[in-house]
């Protein structure tokens, strides 16, 4: 069907240039097709000047039957209204394709702008890791995440940021990405007669892997990963099957110097991930209200002046 409407959005695009955009092409068509096929849907003059549409989007059969054929003509639809970039829309076909996404998840993927935030993670895998999973893993890993569903709220603890994705795991699975399931939340691990606890531990099945996620509600500092090294080496232990690969940790910060991250992961044996966490909410308020809005340390400094007096 798909690469049918592109045949006829070409149509189009030959009869309008020789006929000139004067003339009524598009109305035309729409009538003379309907007569011919009656059973046929999706033939009147506003499809018809989507496909239009198309056929000028993609001129190269080729990327239409490879790609964009692999979608539905909805997701297309979506693709043409919301994005201009011909190499962007076709990642995003791609990713729609090989995740399944519906044509809602798929508007969510590039409002959130996905695209420049896929496989930014700052990482050691290309040195910690065989060639083969370095590059996959990476791209599994973004920078920064989006907690929006999270709504208003800003946590300052990590044990409340847990507890508000837990109950959004829906949300915070998607945000993650395809392949990753749910294994627990305060996961325990006994060392050297010593209790640790994992704030979050899933299972990547196309890495087959587990990844440990640790949570901040801070910005990032060069101990957190002797924290995380010590749980991977852990669950590498106790947790580990023989057929799994080695365990990947991902730290999320409130904040993060690029530099002094990459110097606390260079020699490090484990493969570790560290990226940012936000909610966006400033950023989706009007740019004149934006300056206006108090800081968190303001409001706090303003409630302890209310305090003492």
């Amino acid at each position: 069907m798909i690469l049918l409407y592109w045949d006829i959005g070409r149509l189009i695009l030959e009869r309008q240039e020789k006929e000139g955009w004067g003339a009524k092409v598009i109305d035309r068509l729409s009538t003379g097709l309907r007569e011919a096929y009656p059973d046929m849907r999706g033939l009147s003059s506003r499809n018809l000047k989507y496909m239009r549409a198309f056929a000028a989007a993609w001129p190269d059969q080729g990327v239409v039957q490879e790609a964009l054929a692999q979608i539905t003509w909805y997701h297309n639809l979506a693709l043409l209204e919301k994005l201009d970039d011909s190499a962007v829309r076709l990642w995003y076909a791609r990713q729609t394709a090989g995740n399944g996404w519906s044509r809602s998840i798929l508007a969510l993927q590039i409002e959130s702008r996905l695209h420049e935030r896929q496989g930014m993670a700052v990482t050691n895998f290309s040195k910690s890791l065989p060639p083969s999973d370095s590059d996959m893993a990476s791209q599994v890993f973004k920078d920064p995440y989006l907690f929006d569903f999270l709504g208003t709220a800003d946590p300052r603890r990590e044990r409340e940021i847990e507890q508000a994705l837990g109950d959004h795991i829906q949300h915070f699975l998607l945000e993650l990405g395809s392949g990753f399931a749910f294994v627990g939340r305060q996961v325990p691990l006994e060392v050297g007669d010593q209790d640790f606890v994992l704030d979050l531990l899933f299972y990547h099945l196309k890495l087959r892997c587990y990844v440990v996620i640790e949570l901040k509600a801070v910005p990032f500092a060069p101990t957190f990963v002797g924290q995380l090294n010590l749980y991977l080496s852990a669950v590498d232990d106790l947790l580990r099957h023989p057929d799994d690969k080695p365990t990947i940790g991902l730290l999320l910060c409130r904040d993060k110097n690029r530099l002094i991250v990459e110097y606390a992961l260079r020699d490090l044996n484990k493969p570790i991930g560290v990226a940012e966490w936000e909610t966006r909410l400033v950023e989706q308020l009007p740019d004149n209200l934006k300056g206006s809005l108090p800081t968190v340390e303001e409001i706090e400094a303003e409630l302890g002046d209310i305090d003492e007096a």
